[in-house]
Formats: C-alpha cells, sequence, structure tokens
C-alpha cells in the first residue's frame, strides 16, 4: 500500500469519527446549535424618566425597533451580549443609545448564532431629530411617531419605516432592503447598492430620491414635486405616481415599467431596458431606441415625455383617469 492510499485512509477515518462524534454531541443538544453558543446574553431594561425631543442610536449589530409604548412611559429593552452593553441616557435634550464594546481581542473568536436586540418603546406623538446607525442589523420605525427628520444608515441590514417627518427622511444600505409605507414628509431619500426598494401610499411635498445599483424598485401610490431615480441594473416599477413637476429615471439595464403615472415632464433613459405603461394626460413625445420598437401616442399638446433606449423597446399609452359619478 502506497502512502498515497494511507493518508487517504487516514483522512476519511478522521472525517468519519467527526462526523460520529459531532452527530452525538447534537443529539445529546436536542440539535440546538444555539447551544453551541460560546457567547453570554443578557436582558436589560433601562427607563427613561428626563424629558427629550432627539434620538440618537448608535449600534453594530442589533436589531432595532421603535414601537408604540402602552402605558406612556419611555424604556428601551436590550437584548445583549454581556460584553458589549449599550449605554441608555439623556443628554442636552437627546435620548442616547450606544453600543459599548468591552471585549478583548480574544474575546472576539467564538461561537455566537444569537442576534442582539434593542427595542424603543415610545409614547406617541412628535419627536425632534431620528439618527439610527447600525452596522448589519435590521432597523424598524412604527407609524405611531413623527419626526423632525430621519437618519437611518445600515450597512447590511434591512430597513422598514412608517414613521412621517416634518423635515427630510433619509435611509442608506448597502446590501439590505428599504421599505417605507403610509409616510409623509418633506423630501424622501433612499439609497441601497443591492438591495429593492419599496415606497407605498406616501405623499412627498418636494423631491423624491431613489438611488438604487443593482436592485428592484417598486413605487406605488405616491404624490410629490417631483421624483428622480438612478441605478445600473435594476428594473423600476412605477404605479399611481403623480409629481407635480418632473418625473426623471435613469437606468443601464434595467427596464422602467409606469402604470396609471403622470409630470409635468418626464425624462427617461434606459441602455438594455425596455420603457413600458400608461400615463395619464398627453404628452408630446421625443423617444429614440437604437434596435427596439417603439408605440406612443401622436399627441400634439402637454408636456415634454423624452425616452430614450439603446436596445429596448418603448411602449407608452395614455390612460385615462377615473372619473367618478354622483
Amino acid at each position: 500500500m502506497n502512502k498515497t492510499k494511507v493518508w487517504v485512509i487516514i483522512a476519511a477515518s478522521l472525517i468519519l469519527i467527526g462526523t460520529i462524534v459531532f452527530v452525538g454531541v447534537m443529539m445529546a443538544l436536542d440539535w440546538d446549535f444555539t447551544k453551541l453558543s460560546t457567547t453570554t446574553y443578557e436582558t436589560n431594561l433601562y427607563e427613561i424618566s428626563e424629558s427629550f425631543s432627539d434620538i440618537s442610536l448608535l449600534t453594530d449589530t442589533a436589531d432595532v425597533t421603535f414601537v408604540l409604548s402602552e402605558d406612556g412611559k419611555t424604556r428601551v429593552g436590550c437584548y445583549e451580549q454581556s460584553t458589549v452593553k449599550h449605554s441608555v441616557s439623556v443628554e442636552n435634550g437627546a435620548l442616547k443609545i450606544e453600543a459599548v464594546d468591552t471585549r478583548k481581542w480574544h474575546n472576539h473568536i467564538g461561537i455566537n448564532f444569537a442576534t442582539p436586540k434593542i427595542t424603543v418603546f415610545l409614547p406617541k406623538g412628535d419627536y425632534g431629530a431620528l439618527l439610527a446607525k447600525s452596522s448589519t442589523g435590521d432597523i424598524k420605525i412604527a407609524r405611531d411617531f413623527s419626526f423632525n427628520s430621519i437618519d437611518v444608515i445600515t450597512s447590511t441590514g434591512d430597513v422598514e419605516n412608517s414613521a412621517s417627518a416634518e423635515g427630510s427622511i433619509k435611509i442608506k444600505t448597502s446590501t439590505g432592503s428599504i421599505k417605507a409605507e403610509h409616510i409623509f414628509a418633506d423630501s424622501l431619500e433612499l439609497s441601497v447598492s443591492t438591495g429593492k426598494v419599496s415606497v407605498v401610499s406616501s405623499d412627498i411635498a418636494n423631491a423624491v430620491k431613489i438611488d438604487v445599483s443593482t436592485g428592484k424598485a417598486n413605487l406605488d401610490d405616491i404624490a410629490c414635486k417631483s421624483l428622480l431615480s438612478t441605478g445600473d441594473t435594476g428594473d423600476i416599477t412605477l404605479k399611481s405616481i403623480i409629481a407635480a413637476e418632473k418625473i426623471s429615471i435613469k437606468r443601464s439595464t434595467g427596464d422602467i415599467n409606469f402604470d396609471g403615472c403622470d409630470a409635468a415632464e418626464l425624462l427617461v433613459e434606459t441602455d438594455t431596458g425596455s420603457v413600458k405603461g400608461s400615463l395619464l394626460s398627453d404628452k408630446v413625445f421625443i423617444t429614440r431606441t437604437d434596435t427596439g420598437n417603439i408605440s406612443v401616442p401622436k399627441t400634439t399638446t402637454g408636456g415634454k415625455a423624452e425616452i430614450t433606449t439603446d436596445t429596448g423597446d418603448i411602449k407608452i399609452e395614455i390612460k385615462q383617469p377615473p372619473s367618478y359619478q354622483n
């Protein structure tokens, strides 16, 4: 028997022994992988008695949820690592929640299956500026609150926001998704790299800006002054979008779909995607495509609708708005 066969037999034996040991250990733990964790977690509840307006939350891996307080009191509940707790305090009229990492370098080595969680219980009402930052955690804000401004930043986490703002709402994530529903704001700015964007039933006084690299965007039932969306390879679908001034959409390889949308002026540009759907009023169409087909109404009145694509089709129709009878 040559040395190669000997080493193969030894390696196979070690794998078999390791598998048997692993199965035995997991059976003893009822196949609960969380019991393998080397990280200790604890639950802490912080009661806030001081008054505040602004909220600043800075964390690393925790999922964050802002929910309505049933008894009208402000509390912050933290399910957190014993070596990465969160400090909770009121300073200069602002509620501050920050992660405090006391781990040594060797404490970063281990097995961890749990996810830290922060729950902020707030009375229903109006607040000042909200700043929430997380690296890998999700952030969810209920619709029971209104802020002067909302600024949310996360790297790989998802963001769901139903809270409104008197000023701007800005949400940015890299690989996570963004979902905004039933919001009112002066302006709305959403940015993702590879995630999805969804905005539903919202009223924005001024500009809506959507920046997507490779993800899809779905916009439904939005009233605004202007809408600007840029992206590389993601599709965008717009349904019942009414902009008082302008809709501007730019994509590289994504499709652009309209369903009952309208604006005083329309500017649409995509390279390999198609532009299809319906508008609500006549436009003066200026269209160009290199290899695709063009089908647009031969209207000569209305605002300008400039649509350009390289290899995609352009197919637009005018959809009459619904009529209501007494």
